[in-house]
């Protein structure tokens, strides 16, 4: 059967940069990798951060977003059907930060897809750092990711906003409380990696399977999270910079904004943009499209579109 990895973590916790990392160990090793970028925004700038992995043995696919979630589910299974005639020996899946594992596991138990895989490990990634502060819905939804993750790998522990992984880990623990959820994440669940996973201990994580634990479930509107496209933008490196942190910072007037990805070009050079309320990150990318998505709840697009467009 073919072993299929889940990656989870909250939006901008790291899970890309972790992807091309932990899919490199099992190329180095021989085998045939797929990995199916599962969002449910329409275009998948991650998709475009993974293409230096393609190859003989290695293949991206996507899922264009659906406009609810039994078309979004429906996508999800004819893709993984598809991907089961293609020989790999591990499939990687990035789910968008926006998802409850249990999503996977249902369609996994579902013929014919129960004859072809297993669940190899189930990884969330928290960016300790928590650069953004968490609302409601979005501790839910880490919580949940949490419940069943089988290694929770830390990212950004040079910034680590609790001081040290005790902390961390306690805080973690009172979330999966909130949703009256028995499991204790210890010290044998959790990876620690430095700067961008250098260091990770990938035979350990590919082999942590998944946990099985009862919470309490929540029904909130994933409308609540939304995405605003805003493609060819004419703004500088230094002019995104200035207007990025004028968004985060007027959440009245923006609404609550998580993350701004994608890409600028400057120059005749392309620069891939990742940006929270306390990073700004802006790297030279050899290949990109000029492309931002801002990326949070309840936003406001107008106002948002006419920032940027300024």
């Amino acid at each position: 059967m073919i072993k299929i990895d889940l990656v989870t973590g909250f939006l901008g916790s790291g899970k890309t940069t972790f992807i091309k990392k932990y899919a490199k160990y099992f190329l180095d090793k021989g085998l045939k990798i797929g990995i199916l970028e599962n969002d449910y925004g329409a275009i998948n700038i991650d998709l475009m951060l993974l293409g230096d992995l393609l190859g003989e043995n290695c293949e991206l696919e996507m899922i264009i977003g659906g406009g609810d979630l039994l078309t979004h589910k429906r996508r999800f299974r004819t893709k993984l059907i598809a991907m089961a005639m293609s020989g790999y020996d591990r499939v990687i899946v990035e789910p968008s930060g926006i998802f409850e594992p249990e999503e996977l596991f249902d369609l996994l138990s579902e013929e014919p897809l129960d004859r072809w895989y297993e669940v190899g490990s189930v990884i969330t990634i928290v960016d300790v750092s928590f650069e953004t502060e968490l609302s409601a819905s979005s501790e839910y939804l880490l919580a949940v990711q949490l419940a069943s993750a089988g290694a929770v790998v830390f990212s950004r522990q040079e910034s680590c906003k609790y001081g040290n992984l005790k902390e961390t880990t306690r805080y973690l623990n009172s979330l999966l409380a909130k949703i009256k959820c028995k499991r204790k994440i210890g010290e044998e669940d959790i990876v620690p990696s430095e700067q961008k996973f250098e260091g990770c201990d990938f035979r350990r994580i590919a082999s942590k399977n998944y946990v099985i634990s009862d919470y309490e479930k929540q029904f909130f509107e994933i409308k609540d999270y939304s995405s605003i496209f805003i493609m060819n933008s004419n703004l500088t490196k230094h002019q995104l910079t200035e207007k990025a942190k004028n968004i985060f910072e007027k959440s009245v007037k923006f609404g609550r904004v998580i993350r701004i990805k994608g890409f600028i070009e400057e120059n005749g050079r392309y620069f891939f943009i990742n940006m929270t309320k306390n990073t700004m990150e802006i790297n030279s990318i050899e290949k990109g499209q000029n492309i931002l998505i801002i990326i949070g709840e309840e936003l406001n697009e107008d106002e948002i579109k006419n920032e940027i467009s300024e």
